[in-house]
């Protein structure tokens, strides 16, 4: 079986910056020990395979090179352009991806009638209380950091829009670029906790943000640029109240990708309920498709 793919760099619209995907635009009868496989095989951190597809929504599967995760927001961003664009779907502004886990709904933009720029609504946001002090300080080892460096106007949380992340604040950018992690010690602090990322942040102004993010237990020793932890990262800083409020939303721009030299850009909203909690998260971005290639099985 030949089974035809995709690489595309999402968050960005420059080849060779952002966060490289791999897209299987038709998986249809491919086992998941396949898919697994093909994961593997293509060599990036994340995999989105279309197995199926009606009218209204394409099933898809999404898989780090370690095994099958319930969401990837960069390969669904990537892939809501690239069905678009390669005329697989009909719907030319919204479009819904069917996952084992959720059913996202995507929303494309246009510029002279191409579409650029693609906002994704993740999976409902949650929230779990932060680990302990003591358990604080051992992730900021972990990672290379010291207590020292975390900003205290800022919070420390665990949440999820896809993954479960633990999010650490600290002062500045060239400290969030100075963490060289043990992944190993990493690891296992976080399977005993329950994570699949962490991602340190710092602020850059109001409503911008710089921040990297780590997922060895998937496979992802750093992943570039993240669709599912920023989203998550503008849910916490949305329930912290720490982000301006307009209109019932908040919005914030991610910058990510730039210490490994492939720069991208998230932008997220965040919407409240009558509450005051935030109930929606989207992610937007854009994608370049970069190489197409043939894998066989």
């Amino acid at each position: 079986m030949k089974v035809p793919y995709l690489l595309a760099d999402a968050f960005t619209e420059v080849p060779g910056t952002g966060n490289r995907v791999a897209l299987f635009l038709d998986a249809r009868g491919v086992s998941p020990e396949q898919l697994a496989l093909l994961a593997r095989r293509v060599g990036v951190r994340e995999s989105a395979f279309v197995v199926g597809e009606a009218p209204e929504y394409f099933e898809v599967r999404f898989y780090t090179p370690e095994r099958e995760i319930e969401f990837a927001g960069a390969a669904a961003i990537a892939l809501g352009l690239v069905l678009v664009r390669e005329g697989r779907a009909e719907a030319k502004e919204r479009l819904f991806l069917r996952t084992p886990a959720d059913t996202l709904a995507l929303r494309l933009f246009y510029e002279e009638g191409v579409p650029k720029e693609v906002e994704l609504r993740e999976p409902a946001p949650r929230f779990r209380a932060p680990p302990t002090y003591e358990r604080l300080r051992r992730f900021l080892e972990a990672l290379g950091g010291d207590e020292r460096h975390l900003h205290r106007g800022l919070p420390v949380g665990v949440a999820y829009t896809g993954l479960w992340s633990l999010f650490i604040p600290l002062i500045a950018p060239g400290m969030v670029d100075a963490l060289e992690p043990d992944m190993e010690a990493l690891s296992a602090l976080m399977r005993a906790e329950g994570l699949h990322t962490i991602h340190p942040y710092t602020p850059m102004g109001p409503r911008t943000y710089y921040a990297r993010d780590f997922a060895p237990t998937l496979g992802i020793p750093e992943d570039p640029v993240t669709g599912s932890a920023n989203g998550a990262l503008g849910a916490l800083l949305a329930r912290a109240g720490v982000v301006p409020k307009r209109q019932g939303e908040v919005v914030i721009t991610v910058m990510q990708g730039h210490h490994l030299g492939v720069p991208g850009e998230v932008r997220v909203r965040v919407e409240y309920a009558a509450t005051g909690d935030p109930y929606a998260v989207y992610v937007a971005g854009k994608a370049a498709v970069v190489e197409r290639g043939v894998l066989k099985l």
